[in-house]
């Protein structure tokens, strides 16, 4: 249990460390500048990837940075430097686009490889705080992620400084990603194990019900026949078809408990006479994302599937989109 005056303490520096870094952040928008258009154009010139690299707490930033540009249309990796040095190095090719991490700008592994880029042929953007530190100076573009102080109360540990790197690095990736025309598809094929990747590439096709496992009756039945026919179905309505085979209604348990509270019979009342008209629809080739905004857009459990000439080819429900785990 935290001291009632150490709780109030602890309160008032998180407030505070997220003032400072907040400000961190912000004071790099006045920065994003020519040099960030250039950083931007040369990623884009490359004919080859992009080599993100730094030390200690700017390693980890270099890694994210790294790993969010990979799944947002840049190719990149990232390397450690003291590992480059001892054989890392040969992934760097020419053509490459090499960011280096510091925010001192004097990390003696990252100086001890430099030459070593150069020498590849690849082009040096860095990324730090200090504008006159040896790798800015031997940058082909430098980018300020200068900040007015850590968010540590000693100003020692890497807090501010290593926020504002990785936004500036998911401002950069992020940049690259509109350039490119990076789209929604375009991610989801990069991410197919993920929610995101089940939201983006699961179709309607892909979950519904098809053939015999859809609830069908014509529209010359009765009530009892339709109430016989969605108990089979199972899952709380079945289509009703005219004689052409098109969707003309659904009779769903709300329907049925209408008719219950009206005192229909069962087996003299027809189904039209009961169903819901004009039912709500989705085509097969929609996402099952967008099954899941029709049904809450308009408190439905159900769902039929036509295809472009109103012919029914499928249903679905709340039951099959939990299945397919797209909710």
């Amino acid at each position: 249990m935290i001291p009632k005056d150490a709780t109030a303490s602890a309160l008032e520096l998180a407030r505070r460390v997220l003032a400072i870094e907040a400000d961190a952040v912000r004071a790099l928008i006045a920065r994003v500048d020519e040099r960030f258009l250039a950083a931007v154009s040369l990623i884009l010139a490359s004919q080859g990837r992009v080599i993100v690299s730094g030390i200690g707490k700017s390693g980890h930033v270099a890694r994210k940075i790294a790993s969010t540009m990979t799944s947002t249309g840049t190719a990149a990796y990232f390397v450690h430097p003291a590992e480059a040095s001892h054989g890392d190095l040969g992934m760097i090719r020419r053509g490459d686009v090499f960011i280096g991490i510091s925010y001192s700008g004097e990390s003696d592994e990252l100086l001890q490889i430099l030459p070593l880029v150069r020498r590849q042929g690849a082009k040096l953007i860095v990324i730090c705080g200090k504008a006159q530190s040896s790798l800015a100076r031997e940058a082909d573009v430098f980018l300020d992620a200068g900040v007015e102080q850590e968010a540590c109360p000693l100003n020692l540990a890497p807090t501010a400084s290593t926020t504002a790197a990785l936004a500036l690095g998911d401002a950069l990736a992020v940049a690259l990603l509109d350039a490119r025309g990076f789209s929604a598809d375009d991610f989801a094929r990069s991410h197919p194990g993920g929610v995101l990747g089940r939201k983006l590439l699961t179709h309607v096709s892909d979950v519904m019900r098809t053939g015999a496992d859809v609830p069908k009756v014509s529209d010359r039945v009765m009530l009892k026949e339709a109430i016989l026919e969605m108990t089979r179905g199972r899952i709380g309505m079945t289509a009703v078809l005219d004689a052409a085979g098109k969707v003309c209604g659904i009779f769903t348990d709300g329907d049925l408990r209408r008719a219950l509270a009206a005192s229909a019979d069962f087996s003299s009342t027809r189904v039209t006479e009961v169903m819901s008209t004009a039912p709500r629809s989705i085509r097969p080739e929609a996402l099952a994302a967008e099954a899941v905004q029709m049904m809450e857009a308009h408190k439905v459990n159900q769902l039929l599937v036509v295809d472009a000439r109103d012919e029914l080819v499928g249903a679905l429900n709340m039951h099959d989109l939990f299945r397919a785990k797209v909710i």
